[in-house]
């Protein structure tokens, strides 16, 4: 289905208006290591670009940069544009103290050279020391823990294939879901993500890419988004985060991103 139709229900979006901040959650960093810029489903360096009907629940945010094109077509909810503000600037302070908090955990695991298509992961640091690949799908098992977290430190690039996946699994939250990207991520088209991206150049969303519980923050550079989703569910107090998905999935917009044993 379109996403142009769905937007037309207006159910979806209604919702928003009743959702508070989110709970704090534990785990290998703090809660809150995103500061302020927990609030923001995009955020970027030098510009945000995008092109169609993408959808961002959460604030949208420039600096140092002040420029941000296209909205619409694209569509902000539960939040607001900041550009070159002192709310961005903030948001960009806090989302850079993370990138060095994240980048300094000891891994509990080295992938380098493994693609994570195909892979259950439990909670953990997993270490890439060049370029991360995700072909098909990755599962990531909370094994009933609602604060369990999952970071990948990724040297340089993130790169999905089209059409992939990142399924959360046995109370796996993407609000605890963290990649820490050394230079600059991209979506491939029709890619269903989960987890907060903080990278230190920029971030590419290609056509039908979603974040369907996360975000993407880019430190330096650009955001560039084609018709894309981003729900920043960390906004969402649970059962609202659970519900907008529902919600979603009824609409026609994304497949369910949790699955249950």
């Amino acid at each position: 289905m379109k996403l142009a139709s769905v937007l037309s229900r207006g159910v979806l979006l209604g919702l928003l208006a009743v959702l508070v901040p989110a709970e704090a959650h534990g785990g290998f960093v703090a809660a809150n290591v995103l500061g302020t810029a927990q609030t923001f489903g995009v955020l970027a360096g030098s510009t945000v670009t995008n092109t169609g009907p993408s959808v961002v629940f959460g604030n949208v945010g420039v600096w140092p940069g002040s420029a941000a094109t296209g909205f619409p077509p694209g569509i902000v909810n539960n939040g607001v544009i900041h550009l070159g503000t002192a709310v961005a600037q903030q948001a960009q302070t806090d989302a850079t103290s993370a990138y060095g908090i994240l980048a300094g955990l000891s891994p509990t695991q080295n992938l380098t050279g493994t693609d994570l298509g195909g892979l259950v992961l439990t909670p953990g640091v997993y270490n890439f020391s060049s370029s991360a690949f995700l072909t098909g799908t990755l599962v990531l098992d909370a094994q009933g823990d609602p604060n369990a977290q999952f970071i990948f430190q990724m040297g340089s690039t993130l790169i999905t294939a089209s059409d992939a996946s990142v399924v959360t699994l046995n109370g796996a939250d993407g609000c605890n879901v963290f990649w820490q990207v050394g230079s600059s991520a991209t979506l491939g088209t029709n890619t269903n993500f989960a987890g907060n991206i903080v990278a230190l150049t920029s971030i590419t969303l290609t056509t039908g890419a979603n974040i369907l519980d996360g975000s993407a923050l880019a430190l330096n550079g650009a955001v560039t988004m084609d018709s894309n989703i981003i729900m920043n569910g960390c906004a969402i107090p649970a059962p609202g985060a659970a519900a907008l998905l529902a919600l979603a999935s009824i609409a026609g917009i994304a497949s369910p991103r949790r699955r249950k044993s």
